[in-house]
């Protein structure tokens, strides 16, 4: 049978777009790439087989603006949109509009993406599935009395969220009830500013959980399955920095149990495509989060440990056909870690770090996978999100994945902007990641206020020894920096030295 899309409009930028070209190419369909002012020598636009300028840099003028992307489509003859993850991806309007022209969007219809985007809303459809919910309470207009009156109900601490949107904003955690109308209030206005829709709701809020979700598969036949899960507990200010797959703490009736909850809001929502159910959770209990109606940043990790390639799955549904594999065909092997790499400096509160790359060598070897958005001379723009990579390392267990990882990363060349290679090697050490006791607050805790010299401090004569390497060599300007930062010391990488640095006798 003929195939039914030929061509298709990558709809983004970066690593993401360079994943779905190269899905395309190995499917022998033609992959048009889109591109802004500062992107037009960027990697995704020289990988594509056509390109096309958009429009000036911030991507209100280009990336988003939808009457350009579809010209685009019509102009080239794309059959088909893929919008990856971010930009339009969970645009209800962009679907509709795609939809208008006839033109195939790789993702969950309209009216999918819309319901499962408002928390409210998708909040009602898990209950209505059966899936257990965090306790919590729509607030309506924002009428303080009565979202009062509700926190005592469910009790504090609760956690203020934005009815629609994401990535932390419009969410506030609220202690006690004295500061909880300022909050309430700091949350609406920021949920107005960022998706035009102040309406906020509480729920109590978990002191430790951690965040798991349920990657799922559904096509137009009426199947629907999940790929297991992925542990995404390590986050800074609500953002995901380290994904595995599997879970430390899952077990196989854990993971059916999860995955039938995920597959459940799936049916509910007559999901097609992919899509991540996520939860939360905490002393033996999940509670259901949000469905994201995209490809996650995070998916390599469960292909790893699947062998499934789901933009290849995407591309398969959007075509009509059913899936291929049944849930019982499914098999888990090994386990795979992800670490974000951003352009961005640990040692300055994680400030974006712009420029042009001077220096970029990504690590190879068994087990290691790096999808990469750059290559070298690539400038760091300031008008996107600041990922150069993402390095995933997978292993026959948790531990040669870890070992993989921190070979990986030191591998890892980087030069002309900061980035956080040296941050993700300080995570691969600690002892507490190391032996899977994660919540989302694993930061938090761990380096409180980035006091990462009192760790230095309680690794003893082997923190010494290292210490004093570090001062001969900072002292003689010999360029020492196993990243290429441009910085003599880095608090980082400092850390990431004292742990490691062999002593002058060869013992770890």
């Amino acid at each position: 049978m003929a195939k039914k899309i030929r061509k298709i409009l990558v709809a983004n930028r970066g690593e993401i777009a360079v994943r779905i070209i190269r899905a395309c190419r190995d499917l022998e369909i033609t992959a048009v790439a889109v591109y802004s002012d500062c992107d037009k020598s960027a990697y995704h636009v020289r990988l594509a087989d056509e390109a096309y300028h958009i429009g000036p840099s911030p991507s209100s003028e280009s990336y988003l603006v939808h009457d350009k992307l579809i010209e685009v489509a019509r102009k080239c003859g794309a059959d088909a949109i893929h919008p990856g993850y971010g930009f339009v991806s969970e645009n209800p309007e962009f679907a509709h509009r795609c939809q208008a022209e006839k033109i195939i969007f790789i993702g969950p219809k309209a009216e999918t993406i819309s319901r499962l985007g408002d928390k409210l809303v998708a909040r009602e459809m898990a209950i209505n599935a059966g899936l257990p919910v965090v306790p919590g309470a729509d607030i309506g207009e924002n009428d303080f009395n009565i979202a009062l009156e509700r926190a005592r109900e469910i009790g504090f601490p609760v956690l203020v969220k934005a009815a629609a949107g994401g990535g932390g904003k419009g969410m506030r955690v609220v202690r006690d009830e004295e500061s909880f109308e300022e909050s309430l209030q700091t949350a609406a206005n920021e949920a107005r500013s960022a998706f035009g829709d102040s309406r906020v709701f509480i729920e109590k809020y978990l002191d430790r959980p951690r965040h798991i979700e349920i990657q799922i598969l559904c096509d137009t036949h009426g199947n629907f399955l999940h790929l297991g899960e992925r542990e995404c507990s390590i986050q800074r200010r609500h953002q995901k920095v380290v994904e595995e797959a599997p879970s430390p703490v899952m077990t196989p009736e854990l993971r059916a149990r999860m995955g039938e909850a995920a597959v459940n809001i799936a049916r509910e929502s007559d999901y097609v495509g992919a899509g991540t159910v996520e939860f939360m959770y905490q002393d033996g209990a999940f509670y259901f989060l949000e469905v994201n109606t995209r490809l996650q940043v995070e998916h390599p990790v469960t292909e790893m440990v699947t062998g499934i390639d789901l933009v290849q799955e995407q591309i398969a549904i959007a075509e009509g056909d059913p899936l291929s594999f049944t849930q019982d065909e499914i098999t888990f092997r090994g386990h795979a870690i992800e670490c974000r790499i951003y352009a961005e400096d640990p040692d300055e509160g994680f400030i974006p770090s712009t420029g042009e790359l001077k220096h970029y060598r990504i690590p190879a070897g068994p087990g290691v996978r790096v999808d990469s958005g750059v290559i070298i001379y690539n400038e760091i723009p300031v008008y996107y999100d600041p990922m150069i990579a993402k390095l995933v390392v997978w292993g026959k267990t948790r531990e040669q994945a870890i070992e993989r990882t921190r070979r990986a990363l030191e591998e890892y060349r980087v030069s002309g902007v900061r980035s956080t290679i040296g941050f993700h090697r300080v995570i691969m050490d600690n002892e507490k990641f190391r032996a899977g006791d994660l919540s989302t607050r694993f930061l938090e805790e761990e380096y409180p206020d980035n006091d990462y010299h009192q760790m230095s401090e309680a690794l003893g004569e082997k923190a010494a020894i290292a210490a004093a390497i570090d001062k001969f060599v900072t002292e003689r300007k010999i360029a020492l920096d196993p990243v290429g930062n441009g910085r003599q010391k880095s608090n980082w990488l400092t850390w990431h030295r004292r742990a490691n640095l062999r002593s002058f006798g060869g013992s770890h």
